[in-house]
């Protein structure tokens, strides 16, 4: 019996174009079950299309990718990789949970309502249960007394948490956070780093793209600078943050510092 991999997601020389544009260029790295790492970057650098390459809403032209040592998206045959039919990607998915800038609640669902829908239509989790286990989620991102609003009576903050608690119901053993914060009014942020410190702490593994350095060194385990679709420096946040090997990392450091 093959041994589970340390590593809860591992990327080998993935490339990836859009057109005559690519924008991965041989990215490879691991992410050790139970870490966090956060990926730093220039608008453009590839940051958040590796992130949805690693759940296969995009796929790739080279490379591979796997996560809790399962190929993701594809297949093996022989040296060649074959795409997975839909079916078989959607499960994949089902234990990797995403989190985006923008919200992607239904409008016409209430917060729990919102919650309940996947796991009840998407694994078939009875009603009850589903239920139980969402309030559950809504009171630990702190909106418990929130359970029946609708998306549009609540803050961004609040939509967001709503979304985390989401991702959340569907159990996953990775969190994919796609600059979580960037749509919040600054006032806003504090309450969703909050929830992703207490994911964190959990022991939850995340990989997450983010401009919000304070929270980068505080919780990261690992942090990885790209810019023009390549790992240009990685290591530890005080590191990485504090004593930049490459130019480019300072220069976009001091502009973002």
């Amino acid at each position: 019996m093959t041994q589970p991999s340390q590593n809860m997601v591992e990327a080998r020389s993935v490339r990836k174009w859009f057109g005559s544009n690519e924008v991965l260029k041989s990215i490879s790295l691991e992410v050790p079950r139970g870490q966090v790492l956060c990926l730093l970057g220039p608008s453009g650098s590839g940051k958040s299309t590796f992130l949805r390459c690693i759940n296969h809403l995009e796929t790739i032209d080279g490379g591979r990718i796997s996560v809790d040592g399962e190929l993701i998206g594809y297949t093996q045959r022989g040296d060649k990789l074959h795409e997975m039919k839909p079916k078989e990607i959607a499960r994949q998915r089902r234990g990797i949970g995403m989190v985006f800038q923008r919200f992607n609640l239904f409008p016409h669902l209430t917060a729990l309502d919102n919650i309940v829908e996947a796991p009840q239509g998407v694994s078939g989790v009875p009603k009850a249960q589903a239920r139980e286990r969402a309030v559950a989620l809504l009171e630990r991102v702190g909106l418990a007394d929130r359970v029946d609003a609708y998306p549009a009576q609540l803050s961004g903050g609040q939509q967001q948490r709503v979304a985390i608690a989401r991702a959340l119901a569907m159990e996953p053993k990775l969190m994919l956070f796609d600059e979580p914060t960037s749509a919040l009014d600054p006032e806003l942020v504090g309450d969703v780093l909050d929830v992703m410190r207490d994911l964190a702490a959990s022991g939850m593994t995340m990989i997450v793209v983010t401009h919000e350095i304070g929270f980068s060194r505080e919780v990261a385990d690992r942090m990885v600078f790209m810019d023009g679709g390549v790992v240009v420096e990685s290591g530890k946040p005080a590191d990485v943050l504090d004593n930049p090997q490459h130019e480019r990392t300072q220069l976009f450091l001091e502009s973002v510092l």
